[in-house]
């Protein structure tokens, strides 16, 4: 007699169809309806969507949660590191831990449904959204998307991959068309898609964006010919927010699910089966496929686990873990990190950054974290009591009070009903560059100055995701929203008008000026000078809906670290950036350590990064480039951003570090880069033919220094000679995270798939195997490659 199902085998097994065919023989029309579109739940645990089920057939809700670095709804939760810096560990079994995590504290949440994780490749370093992803590169991507779904649909929350497909980009996203041939499309953005489908992921999320000419999630070829027909998916797809463009043509393309409402899919879709343009029996395989993922989980039968408790400390651990894992070191020079002996007794904590927590970016990735500390606190923590650890702010990013009268508008409240009003004038004595920032509850002050409107409302999506980040919110919680300009000398007419609401309303009007912004960097230096080594923290604050307009670091951050840097030559600085940046001050610093959005642990694992107690174990999943005028998509609008709303992926199948290599351009970090605390020798690399078509690399390493440590073993495999494809000169074929201690010696064996070696053909519209002799790469990035060998590839 055999036990209860656990969520895993439940997950992985199908729904019994009798119970399925059961329930929509039962259901009426309108009741049916109620499965393809979202609703507004009365209940709401501030998720972000809600399918109400059917109380009468015993079918409970559907809510559905954001989650790529942990569970977004109003109360607290885990916030774990941004997807990239999972990624960066090259560890598909801690993508596995991490779906875990999540998984069961989507559930403990009261959520049903999760949208992650996302996986549309990192195409271009200015893509707001970069963050919440893992890869440039299609294999790493598809390995970790996979044990990521399985770990959280172990736990029995649905998993939905996103954004189904090409968006690859914020600027434009609800209407730019993408252009790509086939072979691209599917060597290099599907492969994620395809692995979470193998999977057993329970729903996919159309994109925003179009597709030679079609929204995808109206798009027929992606939706059924792919989706479906070619990759056998059974699970159902749902729209992103807002982004269904029709009734019957997103019905009939493979669309099942309308979200948030019901626009297109209630009372429009009703109408077209009542008068016969829509087959009732199409809503019906819309429904089905909806209960059948429901029933795979449990939730038809009553099979489902009771809901667990929430597991803090499992997820803090967890996401200290990753955090260290990813943490990436790009340069130590003169043993500048780790921070032992005097540099550890006398340290100079620098950045605004340095005294906030700092876990997760802005939009529908953001998280309301358990606790988060500062890194100022962790590092004074690791320090101990004997150290002398300072800070100074070096860039204010909330400003000061105006001067004068304006002063009074540093804290004004504004009660519930009533309105308030002020004007006055603020003189400039020189030409000078002023920063305007409000901090504000409930509706935008209006801010004038000299008539014009200083923090006009924005696009719909930067509306919607304000207040979520760093720079976007102050310390206690108020959005923040800035301006810059250009002051003359002479008075200047000031004119505020806010109005308090149904709740009331606190404000502040604050500013930042060259003589502010002096002094604070001048503080930084007297610091910097009087300690022995300086840490300084810089950021990067991204959010969905927005792009980046520049590879730079944001503010006056460069002129902080060149300051700095000038002063003390021992300082490593803290990147909490969400993807590339460009370092034009790097041969000044000791060491740069990446650690993106880090999550609520980010802070100690940080510090122990720093301090020597655990190896920076992270590579680069994504090539960094030396300036904006050096990647795949400069000086190439109609690649990036597009071009009268059409954009060409002309890349081809040569995405990040491919391009790279072909056009012979030097990066300023290559994809897989990532230093240790140790060194290591690769030794004896062997690579024979294996069974199915692919190949077997052997090899040695061995830790030749004086500390344990991580290393990160990449394979890359060269072109087939015998296909007359495009080619791509080497991808990655193979990789193996490894720890080893002083003097270790690991034997590795690393198999490369048949897929790693193949092609699609868009004449036969297959995979085909690079069959002949292939030359295959063993080093620790895309550029330091230093053992080859060449084997065989056999037809199976």
């Amino acid at each position: 007699m055999t036990g209860p199902l656990t969520p895993r085998a439940r997950a992985a097994a199908p729904a019994p169809a009798g119970r399925v065919d059961e329930l929509l023989a039962a259901l009426t029309l309108d009741e049916k309806l109620t499965f393809l579109h979202g609703a507004k739940d009365p209940r709401s645990l501030g998720q972000a969507g809600w399918i109400p089920g059917v109380p009468r057939l015993g079918i409970p809700p559907l809510r559905l949660a954001d989650g790529p670095a942990g569970v977004r709804v109003r109360a607290r939760a885990t916030a774990l590191p941004a997807p990239v810096m999972l990624a960066a560990a090259f560890d598909p079994a801690l993508a596995h831990e991490y779906g875990r995590v999540i998984g069961h504290e989507g559930r403990a949440l009261g959520q049903d449904v999760l949208l992650s994780p996302m996986v549309n490749l990192i195409r271009t370093p200015y893509a707001g959204r970069n963050f919440e992803t893992f890869s440039e590169d299609p294999l790493l991507t598809a390995d970790l998307v996979a044990e990521e779904i399985r770990g959280i649909q172990s736990e029995g929350l649905i998993a939905t991959v996103k954004h189904f497909a090409l968006n690859n980009q914020e600027k434009d996203r609800t209407t730019i068309d993408v252009r790509i041939s086939e072979q691209a499309l599917y060597e290099t953005e599907l492969r994620g898609f395809e692995a979470a489908v193998a999977a057993g992921t329970g729903a996919v999320m159309g994109a925003y964006n179009k597709v030679d000419g079609v929204h995808a999630c109206e798009n027929r070829a992606l939706l059924t010919g792919i989706l479906r027909e070619r990759w056998g998916f059974d699970g159902w797809v749902m729209s992103d927010w807002d982004a269904t463009h029709s009734t019957v043509p997103s019905l009939t393309a493979g669309l099942d699910m309308e979200m948030p409402a019901g626009r297109w899919f209630g009372a429009p879709l009703r109408e077209a089966v009542k008068n016969g343009t829509v087959p009732e029996a199409a809503v019906d395989r819309s429904v089905r496929r909806v209960l059948t993922v429901m029933g795979r989980f449990g939730l038809l039968d009553g099979t489902a686990p009771a809901r667990p408790a929430r597991d803090r400390e499992a997820g803090a651990r967890l996401a200290h873990r990753v955090a260290v894992a990813g943490a990436t070191l790009l340069r130590n020079e003169r043993d500048t990190l780790p921070l032992t002996g005097p540099a550890a007794r006398s340290v100079a904590v620098i950045g605004p950054t340095g005294s906030l927590p700092f876990a997760s970016g802005g939009g529908s990735a953001h998280v309301v974290p358990e606790r988060a500390d500062s890194p100022l606190d962790a590092i004074t923590a690791r320090a101990g009591g004997d150290a002398r650890v300072t800070y100074a702010l070096g860039e204010d990013l909330y400003g000061k009070p105006l001067p004068g009268e304006a002063k009074r508008l540093d804290a004004q409240k504004v009660a519930a009903g009533q309105t308030f009003a002020y004007e006055g004038t603020l003189t400039v004595e020189d030409p000078d560059e002023w920063t305007f920032i409000v901090h504000y509850s409930g509706e935008r002050p209006k801010v004038f100055l000299d008539g014009t409107e200083l923090f006009a409302v924005q696009d719909r999506e930067s509306e919607l995701f304000a207040g979520f980040g760093l720079v976007s919110t102050a310390p206690d919680g108020l959005k923040v929203r800035r301006r810059t300009l250009a002051l003359t000398p002479g008075r200047h007419t000031l004119r505020v008008t806010a109005t308090g609401g149904a709740k009331g309303q606190l404000f502040r009007l604050r500013r930042i000026t060259a003589a502010t912004r002096a002094a604070d960097v001048a503080e930084a230096v007297r610091v910097a000078r009087a300690a022995h080594s300086v840490v300084l923290f810089a950021y990067e604050d991204a959010a969905e809906g927005r792009d980046r307009t520049t590879l730079a670091l944001p503010g006056h951050q460069e002129a902080l670290i060149d300051a700095v840097t000038g002063a003390n030559p021992r300082t490593s600085v803290v990147l909490n950036t969400s993807s590339a940046v460009t370092m034009p001050w790097l041969a000044r610093t000791g060491a740069v350590l990446q650690m993106y959005y880090p999550g609520q642990e980010g802070a100690a694992a940080t510090a122990a990064v720093l301090f020597g107690d655990h190896d920076p174990g992270g590579r680069l999943t994504q090539t960094f480039p030396v300036s904006d005028s050096r990647h795949p998509m400069a000086g190439n609008p109609r690649r990036y951003p597009g071009s009268d709303g059409i954009q060409e992926y002309s890349e081809g199948i040569r995405t990040g570090y491919r391009w790279y290599d072909a056009e012979g351009v030097e990066p300023l970090f290559p994809f897989g880069h990532g230093l240790s605390y140790t060194t290591f020798a690769y030794a004896g690399l062997v690579v024979t033919p294996a069974r199915g078509g692919g190949l077997t690399a052997r090899f040695t390493v061995r830790n030749t220094g004086r500390r344990t440590g991580v290393t990160v073993a990449q394979l890359y495999a060269g072109p087939s000679p015998d296909l007359t494809l495009d080619q791509a000169t080497r991808v990655l074929a193979g990789y193996r995270r490894l720890e080893l201690r002083p003097g270790q010696v690991r034997y590795v064996t690393v198999p490369i798939a048949a897929r790693a070696l193949s092609s699609w053909d868009p004449q036969r519209h297959a995979w085909v195997l690079g069959t002949g002799a292939r030359t295959v790469w063993l080093g620790t990035s895309s550029r330091d490659l230093p053992l080859s060998a060449r084997a065989t590839v056999l037809a199976p």
